[in-house]
């Protein structure tokens, strides 16, 4: 039913007009009220009003703009399953080639990370569960979070109950479309999958003054070189080599003219690891790192971190076993794809963490076919020519349709065993 040229049609339709318009974090009008659309079409029941923005300090925007629809019987003592999609682009100039019928009308915005995909897949999939509603037994969640790229909407999410709202969900599902994994194929592995993840803000207060007279200066510049290179022993020289960290450094910035040293200097950057316990160590050692240079160069320094960590996306491992299944039930090649973890980081895990959980990658990298205006699709996330292979968009509706139905069915099984079990004792 995903591959009907009717599903073609909407699937691509959809996707174009909301890749036209990408919005970011908790501002997200146009994508809320295309998905609001959709729904209505459908009779899709839906609330809106989610993922208000509670950090406003740090993020532009109210928020709110997330959606929670439900298709089955909505009745407490039946299973619910979660499917979730995320809905935020990028603030990236769009160099993607190939597709001017529907660049980016936003300069400067752009959907580099798949979400115009994501939202897509799980309307299709709203599509089909519709269709066949008055066979659910049990109720499907589907739930459209903004601010995915740095502003956890789905901690938000689930800190206004989307878990814990009747009827309370036993199971969560997510996908994200993959360019290191060709077209066709899914991926997944168990436990940690996507990393924790950290964002750092180091001020370093020296003393300015002339750059041809540094005696008298305190000078940052050097301090935040020093500084630098110290950094990279944290991860090398502290961490045992069978575990997995990241520091980086990603953006240093100070002074205004060539011949003036400045009295102060920025680094921003990110910590990463499989674990939040070793998230908080390396946060740690950051820290001291930081004070103890600082010191040595006679500088005062201060650290902000991001107001919401990202705890690592794990896969529960007995779910995962199953939905590995299902997985390979929708892949071209017939199997699930083992994956090493990667540290990237996702919000899907602030889900993870309460509900049992699998995460899924959904190959979409091809060399693509400048002839016929065909764009490259293997250009990594984040990549200014990152382009979305629309061959994917059924695969996802796909995946999600069957995780729903199928986890629906596993769950009232188990729930009948149980009471058979009781009754036999």
């Amino acid at each position: 039913m995903a591959n009907t040229q009717e599903m073609h049609n909407f699937l691509q339709a959809t996707r174009r007009s909301l890749h036209r318009n990408p919005e970011l974090m908790y501002e997200l009008p146009h994508t809320s009220e295309t998905i609001r659309g959709v729904l209505d079409e459908l009779g899709v029941s839906y609330t809106t009003g989610w993922a208000k923005n509670t950090r406003r300090e740090a993020y532009p925007g109210p928020g709110g703009y997330g959606i929670v629809a439900h298709i089955g019987t909505r009745s407490e003592d039946q299973p619910c399953v979660i499917l979730r999609a995320d809905m935020d682009a990028l603030p990236i100039l769009e160099a993607t080639k190939g597709i001017d019928a529907f660049k980016s009308k936003t300069p400067g915005n752009m959907h580099a990370c798949g979400h115009d995909g994501h939202v897509t897949m799980l309307l299709g999939a709203a599509v089909l569960l519709k269709k066949v509603e008055d066979e659910i037994v049990g109720t499907v969640r589907l739930v459209f979070q903004p601010a995915e790229e740095g502003g956890a909407g789905m901690k938000r999410m689930v800190e206004e109950g989307v878990v814990t709202k009747a009827p309370k969900a036993q199971l969560a599902f997510g996908m994200h479309v993959w360019p290191t994994l060709p077209t066709g194929t899914v991926a997944a592995r168990p436990g940690p999958q996507m990393a924790a993840a950290e964002m750092f803000t180091i001020t370093l207060h020296g003393k300015g003054g002339h750059a041809a007279m540094p005696h008298l200066t305190i000078d940052p510049i050097v301090a935040s070189s020093s500084l630098v290179v110290n950094l990279q022993s944290i991860v090398s020289r502290t961490v045992s080599p069978l575990q997995s960290g990241v520091v980086s450094v990603t953006q240093i910035s100070a002074g205004d003219a060539f011949n003036v040293i400045p009295a102060s200097a920025v680094l921003k950057g990110t910590i990463r690891a499989l674990s939040t316990e070793m998230l908080m160590s390396l946060r740690d050692k950051v820290e001291h790192m930081v004070k103890s240079t600082a010191s040595l160069h006679g500088c005062n320094s201060t650290i902000q971190y991001s107001p919401d960590f990202y705890p690592p996306s794990v896969n529960d491992a007995e779910l995962f076993e199953w939905s590995a299944e299902v997985g390979a039930l929708v892949s071209w090649e017939g199997k699930l794809r083992d994956v090493e973890p990667t540290m990237g980081g996702e919000d899907f895990s602030f889900l993870a963490e309460t509900v049992p959980s699998t995460f899924f990658f959904v190959g979409q990298g091809g060399e693509g076919d400048e002839r016929h205006h065909i764009p490259r699709t293997d250009y990594g996330l984040h990549h200014p020519s990152f382009a979305l292979d629309e061959e994917v968009l059924p695969i996802g509706v796909e995946l999600h349709a069957n995780l729903a139905l199928r986890s629906l069915k596993k769950l009232l099984s188990s729930e009948e065993s149980e009471e058979m079990t009781k009754a036999e004792l």
